[in-house]
C-alpha cells in the first residue's frame, strides 16, 4: 500500500474510534475514490502517491463546488459541511502556492516562452506547458490559466 493510502486508512481508524463523524465520512468517500481509481481499466492497480494525491486534489475540488452550489442555493448548512470536507482533505495535500509565488513561476514561463518565439495570447499553451509541472499540485488550473492570460493580456 502506498504510504499516502496507508496515512488515510491510519487516519480513518483513528477518527472512528475518536467518533469523529465529519473526519471519518470524508475519509471513507475519499478512500472509496481511490479504490474505484484502482480498478478501473482492465487491470487492478495500487496506485502512486502521485495519483493518490490527484484523487484528494480532484476530490477536494468537488468539495470546494458543492459548498459554492448550496451557498448559492440558500443552504447554509449543507454547504458548511462541505467547506469542512474541503478542510479535512486539505490537510493532505501540499502547501497551496500564494498569488505571489504564482505570479512570479508564471513570469519566468512567460519569459522563457518568449524567448522560444511565443508571443502575445496566443503563447498560453506553450506557457501552461511550462508552468503546469513546476505548479503540479500546489495550485488548482484555474487559477494558474488565469494568471497566465492576465500576464499575456497585459
Amino acid at each position: 500500500m502506498t504510504t499516502l493510502k496507508s496515512k488515510l486508512q491510519e487516519d480513518l481508524n483513528v477518527a472512528i474510534k475518536e467518533r469523529d463523524e465529519l473526519r471519518s465520512s470524508t475519509l471513507r468517500l475519499t478512500l472509496a475514490a481511490i479504490t474505484k481509481e484502482e480498478v478501473a481499466g482492465k487491470e487492478k492497480r495500487e496506485l502512486s502517491d502521485d495519483e493518490v494525491q490527484k484523487v484528494i486534489t480532484r476530490e477536494a475540488k468537488k468539495r470546494r463546488e458543492a459548498a459554492d452550489a448550496f451557498a448559492q442555493g440558500g443552504r447554509a448548512e449543507q454547504a458548511e459541511r462541505e467547506k469542512a470536507e474541503g478542510e479535512v482533505l486539505a490537510t493532505y495535500l501540499p502547501q497551496q502556492l500564494s498569488d505571489e509565488q504564482l505570479q512570479q513561476i508564471v513570469a519566468q514561463a512567460v519569459e522563457e516562452a518568449k524567448a522560444a518565439g511565443a508571443e502575445g495570447p496566443r503563447a498560453m499553451g506553450a506557457v501552461m506547458k511550462i508552468v503546469n509541472p513546476k505548479v503540479a499540485g500546489q495550485a488548482e488550473g484555474g487559477r494558474v490559466a488565469a494568471a497566465v492570460k492576465k500576464l499575456l493580456a497585459g
